[in-house]
């Protein structure tokens, strides 16, 4: 909500206790701390008569009046995105400081940032000349022959970052990034509120999906969530909405995804300065594929309806060169958004009609949308695998990323038919004696769904190209992404999430792929096998690296060895079928 906007409201002397309570989730973690980094928020705590040290409870809460809320259009529950931007915690203790010396500028550690925390900027001349002394910047390179003298900077918020480390792991350029004290670098975040988070800055003619090093300098519309410090997940995320995050639908199963992704009021999704961002909810583990197939069911109902009052409009002879336009490449992402506007400018010009006017009223229907289902293992594997089945069924162009941390990590590290064998988690406290069920496989059996599996500390750009290829595709597409996660008990540490992943895919433990149905059209095979031959004699290392699998030596020894050699040959089983189907 708009900061003038709601220094008009004063607080009501009394409230209900349920309006009190939703006023305290809004305050709650407003301390003088925040004062003094916000005056923002100081103003706007002073204006709504709360006291400096104000401890946001339920008994001592003003409330925020039912028409702020009705003129914010928020009471059918929606909320406005990107209110993270404003939390700015600064609760690491040491954040990366970047060598511009030494930095190779391949912006490795951008991608792999779980909270958007650290990011690169390009500058003219002309805007190097306003930035102050403190933004350093180098010569770019690496952005092509034909690409404009931009100078570069990798940015850090000090006050974002959580400290985890991983863009230290992530950085092939040993130096390029030192963990150093917050106090020494808090001084940096007015250079990312007003250069990072610049839109204006953004440098169109570079930005690109074909690499990691040009997709890292387009907006990410998730950023600053509340995950865990390390959270691989989020890494996925960000991603997915750096590339479609202008034009996405996104239903969110619950867990870990959708506790950072709503914790309301404080959301992660964000837009851009069009209003333009992903339209996220939430659903259940069981109807998660569902819901997000009725909003790519509902957006084709209304379009249908939009496309018939252009047709008819056509005939009429209004703005017949846009309409004809927009009928032949709306469903083309490269060009959706400017056939739509040049559309909607037309129309708005033209003599007013019920056809056009139904036309401007669903205008947020023109564009393209990428329909995305978001979810963890627990969801796709278990609870909502009938619902994810019978929709990929369907089809359809839809999508879907499962974050697999191969147990249900939201509700306490439960066993999910995910986990592999050996592993300990509830429900399987003596370790896993089943294998890991085979999601992608059993998608890749009805032979016209796009099917990866990814693991971005491996290979950034394989897991690049997976999601674009999936999105692209004109059918359904699922994307399975390993995320090491806290439950795992990563001895080497939550910073080591990104490494983790890498020794996963070179011991056997997790294996990458694609699978394209349109290679079949061109006489290939539609299964590419992207893992390296693995070397299982690093496996054990590997598994006794989390304590998931170490807790089982530790507690259950008589058992142990049997079911870590089960698990050993359980993945070389799973390469030689993955390797034949590649072959063949």
């Amino acid at each position: 909500m708009e900061l003038n906007t709601l220094l008009q409201y004063k607080p009501y002397s009394t409230a209900r206790t349920e309006k009190r309570a939703l006023y305290a989730g809004l305050l709650t973690g407003l301390t003088q701390f925040h004062r003094e980094r916000c005056p923002e928020y100081g103003r706007l705590l002073d204006a709504l008569g709360c006291p400096a040290h104000m401890d946001c409870t339920v008994e001592n809460t003003p409330m925020l009046p039912v028409s702020l809320f009705k003129r914010h259009n928020c009471l059918d529950g929606t909320w406005e995105n990107g209110t993270t931007a404003y939390s700015k915690r600064g609760v690491a203790v040491t954040v990366p400081q970047w060598n511009p010396d030494v930095c190779i500028q391949c912006n490795r550690c951008a991608m792999a940032c779980p909270h958007a925390a650290i990011r690169p900027v390009l500058l003219t001349e002309e805007e190097k000349a306003g930035a102050p002394e403190s933004f350093v910047t180098v010569p770019a390179k690496g952005l092509g022959k034909d690409a404009p003298a931009y100078s570069f900077r990798m940015q850090v918020s000090p006050y974002d970052c959580l400290g985890c480390g991983v863009c230290l792991t992530a950085c092939p350029a040993k130096g390029a990034l030192e963990m150093v004290p917050f106090e020494t670098q808090r001084e940096q975040q007015p250079n990312f509120d007003n250069y990072a988070m610049n839109e204006k800055l953004l440098k169109k003619d570079i930005i690109s999906d074909k690499s990691v090093k040009t997709a890292q300098f387009a907006k990410p519309y998730f950023q600053f969530s509340a995950a865990c410090a390390g959270c691989a997940e989020t890494t996925y995320i960000k991603l997915v909405t750096q590339l479609f995050g202008s034009r996405m639908y996104v239903a969110n199963a619950s867990g870990c995804s959708s506790a950072y992704g709503g914790a309301m009021p404080m959301t992660p999704y964000s837009c851009d300065s069009r209003g333009f961002g992903p339209c996220w909810e939430q659903s259940l583990f069981e109807d998660n594929a569902e819901f997000a197939y009725g909003f790519l069911r509902a957006h084709g109902s209304i379009h249908g309806e939009v496309e018939l009052r252009l047709k008819a409009l056509k005939e009429k002879g209004v703005a017949v060169s846009e309409i004809g336009e927009y009928l032949a490449k709306w469903q083309d992402p490269a060009v959706t958004r400017e056939v739509s506007d040049a559309l909607i400018a037309a129309l708005e010009k033209a003599e007013p009609t019920e056809e056009g006017a139904f036309v401007l009223q669903n205008k947020e229907y023109l564009t393209k949308k990428s329909v995305w289902a978001f979810g963890g293992d627990g969801w796709a594997y278990d609870i909502g695998f009938g619902g994810i089945d019978h929709v990929l069924a369907q089809n359809r162009d839809i999508n879907m990323l499962v974050m697999d941390t191969e147990v249900y990590s939201n509700t306490g590290g439960q066993s999910s038919k995910a986990t592999p064998t050996a592993a300990v988690a509830k429900f399987a406290a003596g370790g896993k004696e089943v294998k890991k069920k085979d999601l992608g496989a059993i998608a890749m059996s009805y032979g016209y769904i796009y099917v990866a599996q990814v693991a971005m500390g491996y290979d950034q750009a394989q897991t690049l190209k997976a999601i674009r290829e999936a999105e692209s595709y004109p059918g359904p597409a699922i994307v399975i992404a390993y995320c090491p996660c806290l439950e795992h008990g990563i001895k080497a540490g939550m910073s080591c999430t990104q490494e983790e992943m890498k020794k996963a895919v070179e011991c056997g433990y997790w294996h990458l792929y694609r699978y394209d149905p349109r290679r079949i059209a061109e006489g290939k095979n539609p299964f590419q096998l992207d893992s390296p031959a693995p070397d299982s004699g690093k496996m054990m290392d590997y598994l006794k690296g989390e304590n998931r699998y170490a807790s089982l030596q530790i507690n259950f020894p008589d058992r142990a060895q049997r079911l870590y050699e089960k698990t050993v040959q359980d993945a070389k089983d799973r390469y030689a079928k993955y390797r034949k189907m590649a072959e063949d």
